[in-house]
This record gives structure tokens, C-alpha cells and sequence, in this order.
């Protein structure tokens, strides 16, 4: 199910230490046409607030998808990834790993802590866009996801 045919924005949380990359991410979600609410966390540790909804993030709402970065100051993506699926109230939002590492053991470890995908940022500006773009469109348009009250968004 697309968002255009709720009246609910998809809520997504982007887990994003780079201003420039976050903006490409904006400008990539409003280029896929999907209605979306886009909340920034700048590091690890704001993310886990604002997933718990503490210190000011009490009214923010339950994300419908995580897009993670790995190399965030402080608490590092690798540890939010298993602190997000270790908790048994957040581990049922789809993470994607949205990152500039191409390692391997970064791969294998993203999978290993139950990340539900993988993808390496393109450096190429247009290539970014399209890439947040079909993030998008394949989790809201191609997968049924559960809700956390028991209704769900997407279709088989």
C-alpha cells in the first residue's frame, strides 16, 4: 500500500551524522513520491531516545522503517543496530543500513545483528537519489509490514 492512499505519513527515522548525506536522503524520499515524515537523529545515542521516546522525544512517533547509518560518532550504527533488535518493542521495525562501507565483515556483522538489508551509499549524486528513492517504493509498496497495534502497512 503506498502512503497516497492513507491519510498517515510513512514514518521514517534516519540515523544520520552527515548534514549532506541527510539532505540527499530528504531530496531522494520526496523524488519517490511516497508521503513520509523523515526525523533526523544526528548520532546513536539521540536515536535510542528518540525510539524510547525520552528527553524530549516523548510525543515523536514509532518509526515504520530505520535508515541507519554505521559510522556515527559516540554510540557507533553497529551498536544501535543490536541495542534497536535486542529490544523486544523495537525489534519488528525493518533497519536498512544505509552506509559508505563496502567491507565485507561490515556486511556479515549488519546481517548477523538481524539488519533487514544492506546498502552501500552510491557516490554519485544521482545514483544516491535513486537508491533512497527504491528504498522506499520496495518497503512500502512491495512488503506487508506488521505495526506495532496490530495493523499492517504494505502489500504481498
Amino acid at each position: 500500500m503506498s502512503s497516497e492512499s492513507t491519510s498517515e505519513p510513512i514514518e521514517i527515522l534516519l540515523i544520520e551524522d552527515n548534514p549532506a548525506d541527510a539532505r540527499l536522503t530528504r531530496e531522494g524520499l520526496k523524488e519517490a513520491r511516497i508521503v513520509n515524515s523523515l526525523h533526523v537523529a544526528r548520532n546513536g545515542e539521540e536515536a535510542i531516545k528518540f525510539l524510547h521516546r525520552r528527553d524530549g522525544y516523548a510525543h515523536k512517533p514509532r518509526p515504520d522503517l530505520i535508515l541507519l547509518d554505521l559510522n556515527l560518532p559516540g554510540m557507533d550504527g553497529r551498536t544501535v543496530l543490536e541495542t534497536i533488535k535486542d529490544d523486544r518493542n523495537l525489534r519488528s521495525i525493518p533497519v536498512v543500513v544505509l552506509t559508505s562501507s563496502e567491507a565485507e565483515t561490515d556486511i556479515l556483522k549488519s546481517y548477523e545483528a538481524c539488519a533487514n538489508c544492506y546498502v552501500a551509499k552510491p557516490i554519485e549524486f544521482g545514483s544516491f537519489l535513486g537508491v533512497v528513492g527504491s528504498i522506499e517504493q520496495f518497503w512500502f509498496s512491495v512488503v506487508k509490514l506488521p505495526q506495532y497495534d496490530g495493523t499492517s502497512r504494505g502489500s504481498a
